[in-house]
């Protein structure tokens, strides 16, 4: 009488893991475009958080006019908000920095600096502040720009 000997199975067959293959596929081509959609939207808002009148550059903005009298002008730069001090000893009205962290950290979403202006050539009584985007283009304020600023294109 002979016996029947069963071999385990110890690896999966060509078919098996083309199917999962497939599947996983499948999954890819509709959740990984929604991701990234959502990705780009939330920097976009986190670029907002910044730029808008009630943001956080506009709050340190806003202290640095209040002390001065005016906004750093377009020569100083965002930098005005970071300097300590000691650095404006001959204006005793700074009460400096405004920001808190190193202007070297204050990158917009995309890792590149955010644009300021002062006087603003849109915003005339105060000042123009925008990220050029997901491209870091300047988009010259063009129907359908990703550019985040602060102004509202007429």
């Amino acid at each position: 009488m002979r016996r029947k000997v069963y071999r385990r199975r110890s690896a999966f067959t060509l078919i098996e893991v083309l199917l999962v293959a497939g599947i996983l596929a499948v999954l890819a081509a509709f959740i990984v475009p929604n991701l990234f959609g959502q990705a780009t939207k939330a920097k976009i808002d986190i670029a907002k958080a910044a730029v808008l009148r009630n943001g956080s550059i506009a709050k340190g903005l806003e202290s640095y006019k209040w002390d001065m009298g005016r906004y750093p002008d377009t020569g100083e730069g965002l930098a005005a908000l970071f300097q300590p001090k000691e650095k404006k000893r001959d204006d005793e009205r700074y009460n400096g920095p405004y920001m808190d962290g190193a202007f070297e950290q204050l990158k917009d979403p995309w890792s590149k600096p955010y644009e300021y202006r002062s006087p603003g050539e849109i915003n005339e009584s105060f000042y123009d502040l925008w990220s050029l985007g997901p491209d870091s283009k300047d988009d010259g304020g063009k129907e359908g720009s990703d550019d985040v600023k602060n102004w509202v294109e007429k």
